[in-house]
């Protein structure tokens, strides 16, 4: 672009640029990707297991990632729509969805602890509250053995509401993580005012950690002060056994990443599920 049109644009601010365009279009038709993928049904979630740091063969829970069918059945993960979406009523219906699922899953595998990701603006959603009234009531265990996620910057929209909600899903055995801890303008209010059960520290500290002393420093303190408030810690986007190490030497209970699996739609559970009506039909 030319100095003078630069100029031009300056002198009139209201003009759409390029790049604004280009934006604008593009969060439109990831919109309507959205909502034509939730009219179809075409809306599912994704499961990666988190595992103890000590103990990587047992799962200590897995995380429900929702994920969207485009309409050529492409499976598109949350990274390339949520941004679109998150604070539309689009995406509050996506929260119910990845609810809804998750708490279908939880009835179905009794033996099975999830996390599923919801945006502080849901708590507010009557389809979403109402879906997980009943869901827990559904059996007394759901409960325990569900993990609600809500991101940093999520909680800090409106924290007051935040808090009286977690305060009364923990008096019913609901637990909380605090997700992407560190990807924002992280505060250390939310060890004394939010009282989170889990903390997720976010990727960009974990990440090749063996390799980053100044990250192996800021995530040691993370761990040590999480401890002091009774906070399960776990580390995300483990990829390499030498991270693993790293991570468990620092203190961290649980990891989540590549290195013990990729979020997938056909979960053990599924596949385990599939191999017996083989056998029946076998039989």
């Amino acid at each position: 672009m030319n100095r003078r049109k630069r100029m031009h644009m300056a002198d009139n601010p209201g003009q759409t640029s390029p790049l604004d365009y280009a934006v604008t279009h593009r969060d439109s038709s990831t919109m309507k990707m959205v909502e034509d993928a939730i009219a179809h049904k075409q809306v599912m979630l994704a499961y990666q297991p988190v595992v103890s740091a000590y103990d990587h063969k047992a799962p200590a829970f897995y995380e429900g990632l929702i994920r969207v069918l485009d309409d050529t059945g492409r499976v598109i993960p949350a990274k390339d729509f949520m941004g679109a979406v998150s604070d539309t009523e689009t995406g509050r219906m996506l929260d119910c969805l990845a609810l809804e699922l998750g708490l279908h899953t939880l009835v179905q595998q009794p033996d099975v602890r999830l996390s599923i990701n919801m945006s502080a603006r849901s708590i507010g959603f009557k389809r979403w509250i109402n879906s997980l009234k009943r869901g827990l009531a559904r059996r007394e265990d759901i409960a325990e053995r569900l993990i609600l996620e809500i991101s940093e910057s999520s909680a800090m929209q409106v924290p007051e509401h935040v808090t009286d909600f977690m305060d009364d899903m923990q008096m019913q055995g609901v637990s909380f993580a605090l997700d992407d801890y560190g990807a924002g303008a992280t505060s250390f209010r939310f060890f004394k005012d939010f009282f989170f059960d889990i903390i997720k520290v976010d990727g960009q500290f974990t990440r090749n950690i063996a390799m980053d002393r100044e990250n192996q420093i800021l995530v040691g303190a993370m761990t040590a002060i999480a401890q002091q408030f009774d906070m399960y810690t776990v580390a995300g986007r483990v990829e390499s056994p030498e991270d693993a190490e790293i991570l468990k030497q620092l203190g961290f209970d649980c990891l989540q990443g590549f290195l013990f699996g990729a979020p997938t739609v056909s979960p053990p559970w599924k596949d385990n599920k599939a191999k017996g009506n083989r056998r029946r039909k076998s039989a």
